[in-house]
């Protein structure tokens, strides 16, 4: 079992690799919860630099995507879109950010419900895991 301590490790699965005439080694690889024939979930976050708004949820997601549980989120993705850089993204989320939108299998976008700041990691996770159960 991981210790709280270990911090940014604690995302990442612990196997041993024999390596013949060598001592055992530790090898440290990503989590992987999706089969390898299936596509990796896409989320993307609508942002801009300086925005605190932003940065806390993006926090928070990487943290809600590093959690296991029933409905683990290990193979989401996210892409960080500096709205200052697009002037179509500008115009449609200047005074929404930060938008987050799930990406469909078409390539389309469809934008999730706004999370509130408030809300802890636990339940960031929840909802993420339920709207991509839709």
């Amino acid at each position: 079992m991981l210790s709280k301590g270990i911090g940014p490790m604690a995302a990442r699965s612990l196997s041993i690799v024999h390596v013949p005439a060598f001592k055992l080694k530790w090898v440290f690889s990503p989590l992987s919860f999706c089969s390898s024939e299936s596509k990796p979930r896409k989320l993307v976050l609508y942002s801009k630099p300086g925005c605190c708004l932003c940065d806390g949820l993006k926090e928070k997601l990487h943290a809600a995507f590093s959690l296991s549980g029933p409905d683990p989120l290990h193979d989401v993705v996210l892409q960080v879109r500096d709205i200052t850089s697009n002037p179509e993204w500008e115009k449609a989320y200047q005074y929404e950010i930060p938008v987050l939108a799930k990406v469909l299998s078409d390539g389309s976008e469809e934008i999730l419900p706004r999370l509130s700041p408030r809300l802890g990691v636990e339940l960031v996770h929840k909802k993420i895991a339920a709207a991509f159960k839709q």
